[in-house]
């Protein structure tokens, strides 16, 4: 076991996220096994794990990018408000393309309202992006009073049924078709062997790869294209020096307030995205407080993937995982939280290994707690199926904070010219 472990440490991030995501695997493997389920790992719930972690991971690669350039967004939610509104509206009148297009520009706007007050009149950012949430709630009501009062389904509180964007299933991958020809399902046939763990694998990737929408695989593309974009180019380093030093940003020459508007009105625009993902993907129609606090998660996954576009999407796809499980069944969730008691004992065992003693009692024991819950609770009530995802956000962030490092400047006011 000691070797195991030294041999995890030593291996490269990269290698360290496919052990890691390979364990969760076996251990919801060994559950199901357990429990006498097969919904855990199931193409079903990976596909509505990956459609609900969309929205989320797009929203939190906006607070990425402004939150590098120094500007603390809380405004997420109100501008994924305004991109739901808009693109709602974009594809009533014109078309479901035209209609990411017009979201994303409503995100836009609100973002640059954010880089308004907190650039270039030093507003405090905590209070700005309050501003802007309550903002978009009160402006899409208004604009929908005007635009869909009257109109055929629509009302002050919802748009009238509006066109989606369709699914993709990828070549090779999920049977796909290439250029005319009807590809192989490789995973699908692997899932169908039913073989120990391979077929839940094989089940998790079809979920990813089949019935895949548009959007979906652009919000993936996002993600290493922010890496390249960040880590990689002169613009991108210009960005990030905003956010740990603009006063020694500014003396090598770096335009500092115009970087901060573009981080701003950037996380405007991946969240005015977002939310037109949620309209033109999950809902068909846009609703009134649709967003559900998702803005809000965004920003949990960002914290919880340490400004990094990597750990971003993971920490979506754990809520999304969470969110997903509420439609699965009470039992499903049972599986899951002895998943979960197994999980923590083993990654006790783990922290035990590296001599961290306190953290290996906390993880055993919280670990003994679910497992005690699953013992004796034959099926899990309502209440705790709605506050699974949040329930799960806070464990993982509890579990991640020790080693969290946000950008040495986030939040501080900054004026040109003003030493520090």
């Amino acid at each position: 076991m000691t070797a195991l472990a030294d041999r995890y440490r030593q291996a490269g991030r990269r290698t360290r996220i496919v052990v890691i995501a390979l364990v969760a695997i076996l251990v919801m493997t060994i559950a199901e096994v357990i429990t006498g389920t097969s919904d855990l790992t199931s193409r079903s719930t990976a596909s509505a794990a990956l459609r609900l972690a969309i929205p989320i991971l797009l929203a939190g690669l906006g607070g990425l990018y402004s939150e590098r350039s120094g500007v603390v967004n809380i405004g997420l939610e109100g501008m994924m408000i305004a991109g739901t509104w808009f693109a709602a509206w974009g594809a009533w009148m014109f078309g479901p393309w035209e209609g990411v297009l017009l979201g994303i520009a409503g995100g836009a706007i609100f973002g640059l309202l954010h880089a308004l007050a907190t650039v270039t009149f030093n507003v405090d950012h905590i209070v700005s992006g309050v501003a802007i949430n309550i903002l978009g709630l009160g402006a899409m009501r208004f604009l929908s009073s005007i635009v869909y009062t009257g109109e055929t389904g629509g009302s002050v509180i919802q748009s009238p049924p509006v066109g989606g964007i369709s699914n993709v299933d990828l070549p090779i991958l999920a049977g796909g078709n290439l250029f005319g020809w009807d590809t192989p399902d490789f995973f699908g046939w692997l899932e169908n062997l039913e073989l120990f763990f391979i077929s839940d694998v094989a089940g998790i990737i079809r979920g990813f790869t089949g019935g895949v929408n548009w959007l979906t695989l652009i919000g993936l593309a996002l993600v290493p294209l922010t890496a390249w974009l960040l880590w990689r180019t002169p613009w991108g380093l210009r960005l990030r020096s905003c956010g740990e030093d603009p006063w020694a940003a500014e003396s090598l020459g770096v335009r500092v307030l115009r970087m901060k508007y573009y981080g701003v009105v950037i996380s405007g625009v991946l969240s005015g995205l977002a939310g037109a993902f949620l309209v033109l993907v999950q809902a068909g129609i846009y609703r009134e407080g649709m967003t559900g606090g998702r803005g809000f998660i965004g920003l949990g996954a960002l914290i919880f993937g340490n400004w990094l576009p990597a750990g971003v999407l993971g920490g979506s796809l754990v809520f999304g995982f969470g969110d997903s499980l509420r439609f699965r069944g009470p039992e499903v969730v049972r599986s899951f939280i002895l998943a979960v008691a197994i999980g923590l004992i083993v990654y006790g065992i783990y922290s035990f290994t590296r001599t961290k003693i306190r953290a290996a009692t906390i993880q055993t024991v919280i670990g003994a707690a679910f497992l005690l819950y699953y013992l004796q609770v034959e099926e899990v009530s309502n209440q705790l199926l709605a506050a699974l995802p949040y329930v799960i956000t806070l464990l993982v962030l509890a579990a991640a904070s020790q080693h969290l490092r946000m950008p040495a400047a986030d939040g501080a006011r900054y004026a040109k010219g003003e030493a520090r």
